[in-house]
């Protein structure tokens, strides 16, 4: 079946397929990255607006 397709492919069909697969491929590595991420990060990102600045040292070393 991909075979066949792939024989019928012209130039602007590939540029057409090319970014589709780089789409795909971005929001997966997001995805992934979205899984992965800490929870004490998440909070520690979420207060920083409400520290006026102050960076307090032994949450910045947990990242």
């Amino acid at each position: 079946m991909f075979k066949q397709f792939t024989e019928n492919i012209t130039a602007n069909q590939g540029y057409l397929l090319f970014s589709l697969g780089i789409f795909f491929v971005f929001f997966v590595v997001v995805t992934i990255m979205l899984i992965r991420l800490r929870k004490q990060h998440v909070a520690y990102m979420s207060d920083m607006p409400l520290h006026d600045g102050i960076i307090e040292p032994q949450k910045f070393n947990e990242l």
